[in-house]
């Protein structure tokens, strides 16, 4: 076993409520188990947590305009082709171990809606009621949104990043995307080099935010490609946001927030908000949490293009 791999050792998670997530991808691939399966079990235990709901992630997240809870995810590994997602899944609390069964079994890299649906009821998950899905918060905003047509905020998508002993490198992303949105509705969480992207040879990344926005820019693919490049990760993501703001030419922009990993295990961000990320790297004896400042579109903007 390479000791370059097993110094590389690192896991990372956006927002702060990805703790739990990254302490168990630590556990795992401390343990010498598979980055996939890090990301996998580390994120179906978020997403199937109703008091977690509330980060619009899983089970508990808020509905759709019709009142139905529809999630996206996906998870990529470096490997070439290794990509599965779902979106404006319907019925499942876990919806990462249905994108999983995407990667592992189908022949197609996405499915949506009822196509998504009836791929998890074959592969043995059972589709649960909405009154199973939502949580007592959630369900009370649909009705006050119904009442007063008032939303809540809301974009924190669930992005992991596992780097195991082997040198294998996955990223992971879960989502039940805006609140109140309409039905059908995907943003960038599922996409490949939107929401995440992964490359055994250089990184990977997840982007969080307005995903209406992120989608249009791939920032994912750009920080990693930035990355292979040789810049650092922190050093990648904050030349990704100076591009958007140089594309969007004005002052005003959007929500995202960006993470990467490289293959050395280091980490890095850049968001346009403030952005608390956890991360945990070999030699680290416990999982930290770090706040990333908010970077202004008028000085991203105002600096010379990368």
């Amino acid at each position: 076993m390479s000791k370059k791999y097993i110094e590389g050792m690192a896991a990372i998670g956006t927002w702060a409520f990805s703790q739990s997530a990254v302490e168990k991808m630590q556990r795992m691939i401390s343990a010498g188990e598979h980055a996939t399966d890090a990301v996998e079990e580390a994120m179906a235990e978020v997403e199937d947590d109703l008091e977690t709901g509330r980060f619009v992630v899983g089970r508990g997240g808020f509905p759709n305009s019709a009142g139905v809870l529809e999630c996206d995810a996906a998870i990529m590994e470096g490997q070439p082709g290794r990509f599965g997602a779902v979106a404006a899944l319907r019925g499942v609390g876990t919806p990462i171990r249905v994108a999983r069964r995407v990667l592992d079994g189908s022949l197609h890299s996405m499915l949506v809606g009822e196509g998504a649906s009836a791929f998890a009821q074959e592969r043995g998950f059972s589709l649960e009621p909405d009154s199973h899905m939502l949580s007592a918060p959630t369900a009370a905003a649909y009705l006050e949104f119904l009442q007063k047509r008032k939303s809540v905020p809301g974009h924190d998508t669930l992005g992991l990043i596992a780097l195991d002993l082997k040198g294998n490198i996955t990223v992971g992303v879960s989502s039940s995307g805006m609140p109140f949105k309409a039905p059908g509705r995907v943003g960038d969480s599922p996409l490949p080099g939107c929401g995440l992207y992964a490359d055994q040879r250089v990184g990977a990344a997840a982007a969080t935010g307005d995903g209406d926005q992120i989608l249009s820019y791939c920032p994912s693919f750009h920080a990693v490609q930035l990355m292979k490049q040789g810049r650092a990760p922190a050093e990648a993501c904050e030349a990704v946001l100076r591009d958007i703001a140089q594309r969007l030419g004005t002052d005003e922009g959007f929500e995202i927030g960006l993470v990467a990993m490289n293959m050395k295990g280091e980490v890095g961000a850049a968001s346009s908000l403030e952005f608390p990320y956890t991360f945990w790297n070999f030699g680290m004896a416990s999982v930290e949490k770090c706040i990333q400042n908010p970077v202004t579109w008028v000085s991203l903007s105002a600096n010379q293009q990368q």
